[in-house]
């Protein structure tokens, strides 16, 4: 591949003056990501900042709405509150998937951006109030109320926002799963079509930035609280489920259950605690939207309907696997806050618990979705999940056990 142009061009063959030791105990030890396309060769992490919008930057520059060598003008976009650093941010293997000092880029490396380095955030944290008629709806009947600091009057709920881009250690990441790194680095290389050859021809390089969507927090309550075991956390991780967190499709019980999450995150946060939405970037279970609606209509057209006994195996079907979300990557923002202990995890998802005790996080209260909010076309989804073995109150189920009742029973909500 040395003859062919890569992505990146203008990679120096020596490596960037500027290494990354993944780890370290400082930001200093551990040096910045730098992954623009005008860094030279200062580049030190394969991929683009933005995820999957920095096809809409390479648009923008193409078409000469702005140029190429523009960058962000970074005073005054610290975070609005300090987060980190935590003991986890240098425990080996604990955080693999996004770059722990992300959203300290402007303070840490002010001397390397005044002398024209472009170095980018790969996080942002903000303060904001949102609203949601769910909210509204439970403050009418009396299961919340308006306290003036967590909720306010019109039913607005403050918090405070985290926007996270993934940023991968190829190391770790494979370590993560059990895989040999060029095993991983191969498959990510052939399975974008050849779009990162740097995958395979510079094993030296360990960073990867995924064109991939992120994850959004919202800390409800004081975020300075959410490392201080003195102080109980209610927590829901949520995966996207476009069509129905925004739109409100009744197939599935996803928005009553980041709904409820929110609501039960908020309550906490009015008792003195804290309370966290994960929101990952995951449509469609990681298989897409597109795959999604494909499922649903091989569900509805099959004889006899949509049922519980196949609900699985139609997606496996059209998709070759049931589910692409592997939870393994999303207990590192869990350590990246600090963590240690959930008092009342808002999930019916064993792999969403598993992947949390195994990455030692402590659990305590499992919170199921109240019957009542399953919308009326989600209760195949429901009755597919416990016949599954969903939300056991012990050990997970076993994979043969899955396949004893309904297909490839691996999924989780």
């Amino acid at each position: 591949m040395s003859g062919k142009r890569t992505s990146h061009i203008r990679l120096s063959a020596s490596g960037s003056r500027f290494p990354i030791h993944w780890g370290a105990a400082t930001v200093r030890g551990r040096g910045a990501v730098i992954a623009t396309s005008n860094a030279g060769p200062d580049r030190n992490a394969i991929g683009a900042h933005g995820g999957s919008y920095s096809i809409y930057r390479a648009l923008a520059v193409a078409s000469g709405a702005m140029s190429a060598e523009s960058r962000p003008d970074l005073n005054d976009t610290y975070p609005a509150t300090r987060i980190g650093p935590h003991p986890q941010w240098s425990q080996a293997g604990r955080i693999v998937s996004l770059d722990p000092w992300g959203h300290r880029v402007a303070e840490d490396f002010a001397t390397e951006l005044a002398a024209g380095i472009d170095i980018r955030p790969t996080i942002a944290v903000t303060k904001a109030r949102i609203s949601l008629p769910e909210i509204a709806g439970a403050i009418d009947r009396g299961r919340l109320a308006v306290d003036g600091e967590v909720i306010h009057a019109g039913g607005e709920v403050a918090v405070t926002k985290v926007a996270i881009d993934p940023v991968w250690h190829l190391p770790g990441v494979a370590g993560r799963f059990g895989i040999e790194e060029q095993q991983l680095r191969r498959a990510l290389f052939e399975e974008t079509g050849g779009m990162y050859p740097d995958l395979v021809a510079r094993p030296d390089i360990d960073v990867f930035l995924p064109p991939i969507g992120g994850t959004t927090l919202y800390v409800f309550g004081d975020p300075a609280r959410l490392g201080d075991r003195s102080y109980p956390l209610t927590c829901r991780v949520h995966d996207e489920c476009n069509g129905s967190d925004v739109f409100g499709s009744d197939i599935c019980s996803c928005r009553p259950y980041l709904t409820h999450g929110i609501e039960e995150a908020a309550r906490q946060a009015q008792g003195g605690g804290t309370g966290l939405v994960v929101y990952n970037r995951k449509e469609g279970r990681g298989l897409g939207e597109v795959t999604k609606f494909l499922v649903y209509n091989a569900r509805k057209r099959q004889p006899g309907g949509d049922q519980a006994s196949t609900y699985f195996e139609r997606t496996a079907c059209v998709a070759g696997v049931q589910d692409a979300r592997f939870q393994q990557l999303m207990p590192d923002v869990i350590h990246w806050l600090g963590i240690e202990r959930i008092d009342r995890f808002v999930s019916m998802s064993n792999l969403k618990y598993d992947a949390l005790v195994e990455g030692g996080v402590e659990v305590g209260e499992r919170v199921a979705l109240p019957d009542g909010l399953v919308p009326g076309d989600a209760k195949v989804e429901m009755e597919a999940k416990k016949a599954a073995g969903y939300f056991t109150a012990g050990a997970s189920p076993t994979k043969a056990d899955l396949d004893k009742t309904v297909g490839r029973g691996l999924t989780e909500f």
